[in-house]
């Protein structure tokens, strides 16, 4: 009965992560304790009791009592099941910062969103949500718009066809499809994405593709950093986040 009891207790932990991860990796709104067990058709004070367990174990986390948010511990766990190329990004991240002295990002793209992999040690501080799983805008970032490179028109109109560009992003960002189009024929010109000021104030980011060996594009990898720190040294960051899009896409595992 014990034994019984226990695994129906991980049974429903996982669930009730599972759903956090999942609102938080889409973008939706994050829910409370009477959401949760709402949404999971289970008892109040039992989502109430397994939520408290799992933050302390720091899979979830909680601030003054507000919605949950998936914790520091399940993306440890989450990263110690990286392998492959996702695993070889991390030593790439590292490199453009020693290089670069700018933060690094390796991204993916699940619709109009881009979901952050990895970033490098110097892209985060104490309480920062700049973490795996973190959602943007795939219109208005540098690692986004990346991802977006080999779309035609229709397809690009397709995508964006029912956002809502007003009130995000920064003074640079697209808002339609036609000014994001625009961008994207204007930075395939040049060989990479230069996204100046398009999500936050005062911040450039450079992106390009990750293609795996059939040529499709699986990631984006971009580096971020202000005006200042980027100075006149675009084309230079630029070739270097080419070479190691190069190096990742060449993994076996890439795709």
């Amino acid at each position: 009965m014990e034994s019984s009891a226990e695994a129906s207790s991980m049974a429903q932990g996982l669930r009730l992560v599972r759903l956090v991860a999942d609102r938080e990796i889409r973008g939706r709104q994050l829910l409370g304790v009477s959401q949760l067990a709402a949404e999971l058709g289970m008892d109040q004070s039992r989502v109430s009791r397994l939520a408290q367990e799992l933050c302390d174990l720091g899979l979830l986390e909680r601030a003054d009592r507000g919605p949950f948010r998936t914790g520091p511990r399940f993306f440890t766990l989450a990263a110690s099941l990286n392998t492959g190329w996702v695993r070889q990004a991390k030593t790439e991240l590292e490199a453009l910062v020693a290089a670069l002295g700018l933060r690094a990002r390796l991204s993916v793209r699940d619709g109009f969103r881009v979901i952050l992999l990895r970033a490098s040690s110097n892209d985060a501080v104490p309480g920062s949500f700049v973490k795996p799983g973190m959602v943007t805008p795939v219109w208005c970032t540098g690692a986004g718009r990346a991802l977006l490179w080999d779309l035609d028109r229709p397809a690009l109109d397709a995508l964006l066809g029912g956002v809502n560009f007003i009130g995000i992003g920064g003074p640079g960002a697209a808002h339609t499809t036609a000014e994001v189009w625009e961008l994207m024929e204007r930075d395939r010109a040049a060989g990479y994405i230069a996204a100046d000021q398009e999500f936050e104030h005062e911040v450039v980011e450079l992106a390009v593709p990750v293609r795996a060996a059939g040529g499709g594009i699986t990631a984006s990898l971009s580096v971020l950093g202000s005006r200042a720190e980027l100075g006149s040294g675009a084309a230079t960051a630029a070739s270097a986040l080419r070479a190691a899009a190069e190096r990742l896409g060449a993994s076996p595992a890439v795709g």
